[in-house]
């Protein structure tokens, strides 16, 4: 491999790591944040990827990523209602809300599974025409990618520091003492879970405008990916404030995404990617803690090769 096509390999594992920390960054919010496990990921990844393709299409670029980012606060909302006023199990009305989705989205496709975007002007077109004259001509996605997650993960460390970010982490830790504090677990679970999706619809929108298409199935398997970048941020930087737990989360999300490119680079079929996607997570949940059982294991391989030595004397 030589250094201009590992430099290469590089630079498609990070735009694809910053465009999917985006969903990262969703999950960072909802399930460490806000203690929720949101199974609909899959399905408002697909909804702002087609709702962002749908309203590019019709000549509004720009637009497109409001419209995207709103689809997926509408998701939050009706995956929050389900839990909240419905008393529907949170797991449950994940996949509730997931499983509809796909019905939706298509009806936003306009009835096709797949949407084709070639000629059509999006955010990184424009991008590439701005950078067309300077020396970064060709790193319009990255830029536009690194723009995306430093806004998110500013909006992110700003907004869980002020009154209602506080009410939202309490929420998480203690759900009994916010009810006792006069803070409504409803309200905040509904806003948590709203800005997070809106995070998931974002970063559909950029990777359908990315890749110049959008699948029904461009959102499969994304939670997976998310929750492993989630847990290789949090092994690689630990924990900390919410701006070195954020950066944490988008380094996870790079690093998954760079363990891919490598695979496909020798040549693994595509098949096997699931696979390697839950290799991954368990290394990542198992990792930290044989990390810690790692002196108890050592004593006892110590304590067996010492028995196994005086039995061989005694002999």
């Amino acid at each position: 491999m030589t250094f201009s096509t590992a430099l290469t390999l590089g630079q498609t594992a990070l735009e694809l790591g910053l465009i999917c920390s985006l969903t990262v960054l969703a999950l960072f919010l909802s399930y460490t944040m806000l203690n929720v496990c949101d199974l609909s990921t899959d399905g408002c990844f697909t909804l702002g990827a087609a709702v962002g393709a749908v309203v590019a299409i019709s000549g509004h670029p720009y637009l497109s990523i409001a419209a995207a980012m709103g689809a997926g606060m509408c998701s939050g909302l009706v995956t929050a209602v389900l839990q909240t006023r419905m008393g529907i199990d949170s797991l449950l009305a994940g996949i509730i809300v997931n499983t509809a989705l796909y019905s939706v989205n298509i009806a936003v496709m306009g009835g096709s599974s797949l949407l084709n975007m070639n000629k059509t002007t999006t955010v990184f077109t424009l991008m590439k025409g701005l950078l067309a004259k300077t020396s970064c001509k060709g790193c319009a996605t990255l830029a536009v990618a690194f723009l995306a997650v430093a806004a998110v993960v500013g909006f992110l460390v700003f907004f869980l520091n002020t009154r209602l970010g506080l009410a939202i982490r309490a929420t998480g830790n203690n759900p009994d003492m916010v009810k006792s504090s006069s803070i409504n677990p409803v309200f905040t679970t509904t806003v948590g879970l709203c800005v997070a999706n809106a995070f998931t619809g974002l970063s559909g929108c950029l990777l359908a405008q990315s890749q110049k298409s959008v699948d029904i199935n461009i959102g499969t398997g994304m939670l997976t990916v998310a929750l492993a970048s989630l847990l290789i941020g949090g092994t690689v930087l630990g924990r900390g404030g919410i701006l070195k737990r954020a950066v944490g989360v988008v380094l996870g999300a790079f690093i998954f995404r760079l363990v891919y490119t490598i695979a496909l680079r020798f040549h693994m079929p595509a098949f096997m990617l699931k696979f390697v996607s839950s290799v991954i997570v368990i290394l990542a949940i198992s990792v930290p803690y044989l990390k810690k059982q790692w002196p108890t294991i050592k004593r006892r391989l110590s304590a067996g090769k010492a028995q196994g030595k005086e039995a061989g004397e005694d002999a």
